[in-house]
């Protein structure tokens, strides 16, 4: 049984990669599995990708095993690419994402559809003991809503609308999102290099 550790102590995270990246003879364990939730990482990375890369390395350093990281986050057009690679900790790491979202709402006050495009991005990293990296990314554009909408997801997805399904990401059930979103789109890739990588 082939054991990745997955940088994350999000089990909402843990459990879309479970869903899409099923394999045969491998288990997922986050950080909170691993004893490892108080690693400190620091994430000074510029770019999705640099965050990424950061924790996959900082853990695979420690424990000399696979790891996968994610970083991703919501830039919003309007907002300059707001919040972006600071998604996690805007407006402070432990204020709710019931705050940030009417926070993102409020400052889109009477701005037009056309003006509200937004888009989550995803970027994924795999270190592997060996010291390599790959990286990929995924992307879901869309638009932010009028107001929180759906009870699925979790984070920015309900604000995060997507004009093709009339609904938010919120409101997707997770098979759908799974393959329409961010993270979803990222980890499909990243299935792809691990199976050329012979491990999937």
């Amino acid at each position: 049984m082939k054991k990745i550790i997955v940088a994350t102590g999000n089990e909402g995270k843990m459990d879309e990669i479970r869903q899409i990246l099923q394999g045969e003879g491998i288990t997922f364990a986050s950080l909170k599995d691993e004893n490892l939730q108080d690693v400190e990482i620091v994430e000074d990375g510029t770019t999705f990708e640099e965050n990424a890369i950061i924790k996959a390395r900082t853990i695979s350093d420690l424990t000399g095993q696979m790891v996968l990281a994610d970083d991703s986050g919501l830039e919003v057009d309007y907002l300059n690419g707001e919040p972006g690679i600071y998604s996690a900790r805007y407006l402070g790491e432990d204020t709710s994402y019931r705050i940030k979202n009417n926070h993102i709402i409020s400052l889109l006050e009477g701005v037009p559809d056309e003006q509200r495009t937004a888009r989550f991005v995803c970027a994924i990293a795999c270190a592997f003991p060996d010291g390599r990296t790959i990286t990929v990314r995924g992307v879901i554009e869309g638009r932010i809503g009028y107001e929180e909408k759906g009870e699925n997801g979790f984070g920015y997805d309900p604000i995060f609308y997507v004009p093709e399904f009339g609904c938010t990401t919120a409101e997707l059930t997770p098979e759908q999102k799974n393959k329409v979103s961010h993270r979803g789109k990222a980890l499909t890739k990243m299935y792809q290099e691990l199976q050329k990588e012979g491990i999937v």
